[in-house]
């Protein structure tokens, strides 16, 4: 457990987050309040992702998935279809296998002890702190990308965030003013904060809560902190998708459980000078899925950016005259495009698909 400290200044930043939150802050998330299976998923949900884009998520997610025990027995696939959308995808991989592991460990309770919450898959520091913090009521520091923000700000903390040494710095930080009661109330404070006047860009200092006392504010350092990430070139990868339509039918495969787009369904991808002529794409496409084609259409190319590099998709549209009744490739599947949208698939293929559907590209 955090020890305590006599620190009057982090006190006073404690006391008034808290008030700040009990006046200001959001009291209408859907998982406040809830069980801690609600809480886990939220705060995976929020990882990367803005509390307006993860609320119509959440919600699908529950329906679908209303318990531990409900999300264990069904499948990867399923999961997946319903985080469509929101990126990231391991995340939903760990939520699905983390399930599984609280059914075989924790007679499908999910834990309440700190030490067996960062055991869980996905689960990070500062993820466990927050569930122990909602669901527990136990008193344990976070430090996300907000409270990391926020926190720089006060104590005029220069050095990207991301760096060890900085990081190091700032969990003190952040466990020195962890207040002695009303933790919950002190943690939901720490992210509202963060999200809703200590902004990245535009930050609203005059109604801030800590602005008496943030040593940002009173040096004019709030635009300069926390320092940005060192620029860095992300190297750059192109890929062709095969878009092989047969009527409203479209050709998908599996992606590998690792890399990019792990476990969702997407076009068969090829190495653009593999098919660097219509013929070659005829020919590939007979040779490994069986198919004649014709009316090959080179499609725009467009860019889609991951965390460490952006890939450059051209996609190529192909009419199959020859649906095989059996893939040659295994992990592969024929799907209504109708059908293809509420499968686990990534957000430039929905594009594509969501295309396709409305006849704007259809040959």
């Amino acid at each position: 457990m955090i020890k305590n400290r006599n620190n009057p200044r982090s006190e006073l930043f404690a006391h008034r987050i808290i008030d700040w939150q009990q006046q200001h802050g959001r009291h209408d998330l859907p998982w406040q309040g809830a069980d801690a299976y609600r809480i886990w998923l939220s705060e995976i949900m929020l990882q990367q992702t803005q509390v307006v884009t993860v609320i119509p998520y959440y919600h699908r997610f529950v329906a679908r998935f209303p318990t531990i025990a409900a999300l264990a027995a069904d499948s990867e696939d399923a999961v997946l279809a319903h985080w469509s959308g929101l990126g990231y995808y391991s995340r939903a991989r760990n939520l699905h296998r983390t399930a599984q592991l609280i059914m075989q460990r924790h007679e499908g309770k999910f834990p309440q002890h700190f030490e067996d919450i960062l055991a869980l898959p996905g689960i990070g520091r500062s993820t466990a702190a927050a569930i122990s913090a909602f669901a527990f009521h136990e008193r344990r520091a976070i430090l996300d990308g907000n409270v990391k923000r926020l926190l720089a700000r006060y104590h005029a903390i220069e050095g990207y965030t991301g760096e060890k040494k900085i990081e190091a710095q700032l969990w003190q930080q952040a466990e020195a003013s962890l207040p002695k009661r009303d933790v919950a109330v002190y943690t939901q404070g720490l992210m509202d904060l963060g999200a809703l006047v200590c902004t990245r860009s535009k930050p609203q200092c005059p109604i801030c809560p800590l602005q008496a006392d943030c040593m940002a504010h009173q040096n004019g350092l709030v635009a300069q902190l926390p320092t940005p990430r060192p620029r860095k070139v992300l190297p750059e990868r192109h890929s062709t998708f095969l878009l092989l339509l047969n009527g409203p039918d479209i050709l998908l495969e599996k992606r590998p459980g690792n890399g990019i787009w792990g476990g969702l369904w997407c076009p068969p991808q090829v190495d653009p000078q593999l098919l660097s002529r219509t013929e070659d794409a005829t020919a590939y496409c007979r040779q490994h899925f069986g198919t004649e084609t014709i009316h090959t259409i080179a499609l725009p190319t467009f860019t889609h950016t991951f965390t460490h590099f952006k890939l450059h998709i051209t996609p190529l549209l192909l009419q199959v005259i020859n649906k095989p009744k059996q893939i040659q490739e295994p992990g592969m599947m024929w799907l209504d495009v109708d059908d293809a949208l509420q499968a686990a698939i990534p957000t430039p293929v929905r594009k594509l698909l969501q295309e396709i559907q409305a006849g704007r590209r259809l040959m």
